[in-house]
């Protein structure tokens, strides 16, 4: 337990979260267990050193544990938290909880048997917490933390503290927005650095962001989805393989039986895997209104810029990159789907956007809603699409 203890106390001292993640305060840290999902490389492991950091210090009352431990091979969850709450402990947080087996009913077990001890927990973006683990359902509070969104990237690397907008403040008051932010910074200087390694905190450290990035994506193939969809290794090459075509083929919809002959697999296994990158926060999937998996999406796309230029860095289309950032920006709080002919995307089912490179004429519709790419500062209906990555 001492050398636990040990290395939590060294963690913590040397912990220094370059950007205070606004989840710290949306989540009610009164609930007694507290799932933290996300995409590998979002900064899961920083952001629970820094909550132990900010509220407890050196405090022994908390403790962050690792499931890559191999102490955990030979110990219990269970026995390791009784313990731990013995010696008065109030807060377990423990990181990678699904590289442990059977780990949610040992967290119910936990829940059950220590009435004062908080558990919080970090794991995969493929995870399905409640659906997929019932005796957790009434129990677990599940939060998602995503990658770096433009706001905090900017102010990251201009020392502001620019606050996010909710979208109905980009639409009705952008101008007057934009004329505040552009009094500071701007805003375009530092875009298209964020659209190639802004997403990821990983862009700090002294190594080739897009070596780290596709080591990172290997990764969430290979232990995210495999591990924990509890696919053979054998298929390994599959899904590797999918993801590569659909990221060199470009945001369109999927022709499933070609994908499905070129890895040598069925449609509904071709489906499944692109599930499952959907899941991992590799790919994101577009519908039409009304519709969902598992019909097949009206278009796929990658999650984030900085995939498709750590992918295939050689085709990367400019039209291609700022819808990408558009979807990826409005992903977290709204619905995004598939627009008509005239417009790119229905947002909420009610708002049309057409997404606009620089150059291309606008025919202004007074209905739809444009986000322009290198715009300073918008007017009326026509907004900067920059302004969009200060939703959160």
């Amino acid at each position: 337990m001492e050398s636990f203890y040990r290395t939590h106390a060294y963690l913590v001292e040397h912990t220094n979260a370059p950007v205070r993640r606004d989840l710290m305060d949306e989540i009610d840290w009164n609930d007694r267990l507290i799932g933290i999902k996300g995409t590998r490389g979002v900064g899961k492991t920083t952001f629970l050193l820094q909550y132990a950091k900010e509220k407890f210090g050196t405090d022994r009352s908390c403790l962050f544990i690792n499931m890559n431990h191999f102490y955990f091979s030979g110990h219990s969850i269970v026995d390791f938290a009784e313990k731990f709450y013995q010696r008065g402990g109030k807060v377990l947080l423990i990181d990678q909880v699904f590289k442990y087996p059977n780990w949610s009913e040992e967290l119910r077990i936990c829940y059950d048997r220590f009435p004062t001890l908080k558990i919080v927990f970090t794991g995969s973006s493929v995870m399905r917490l409640k659906e997929e683990n019932l005796e957790l359902n009434n129990i677990v509070k599940s939060y998602n933390l995503r990658g770096f969104s433009f706001r905090e990237f900017l102010n990251l690397q201009t020392g502001m503290k620019f606050r996010a907008y909710s979208l109905e403040e980009i639409l009705s008051n952008h101008e007057q927005l934009a004329k505040g932010i552009l009094s500071k910074v701007r805003p375009l200087d530092h875009f298209q650095d964020y659209l190639h390694h802004g997403f990821y905190p990983f862009f700090l450290e002294k190594r080739n962001f897009s070596e780290n990035l596709l080591k990172t994506m290997n990764m969430m193939v290979e232990v995210d989805i495999l591990l924990i969809k509890q696919i053979e290794l054998k298929y390994l090459p599959k899904i590797k393989k999918l993801l590569y075509m659909l990221a060199v083929e470009g945001p369109k919809a999927p022709n499933v039986s070609q994908l499905a002959t070129e890895i040598q697999t069925s449609r509904a296994t071709v489906m499944n895997y692109i599930k499952y990158l959907a899941d991992a926060r590799m790919i994101n999937l577009v519908y039409p209104d009304g519709e969902d998996f598992p019909k097949k999406p009206s278009k796929i796309m990658m999650h984030n810029s900085n995939l498709m230029y750590s992918f295939y860095p050689v085709k990367v289309e400019e039209q291609d990159v700022i819808e990408t950032f558009f979807v990826n920006s409005l992903w977290k709080d709204h619905k995004v789907h598939k627009g008509d002919k005239y417009v790119s995307y229905m947002v909420d089912e009610v708002m049309p956007f057409k997404i606009c490179c620089e150059g291309v004429k606008i025919k202004n519709n007074p209905n739809v809603t444009y986000a322009l790419q290198k715009a300073e500062i918008g007017r009326g209906n026509q907004i900067p699409l920059w302004m969009f990555g200060f939703l959160y």
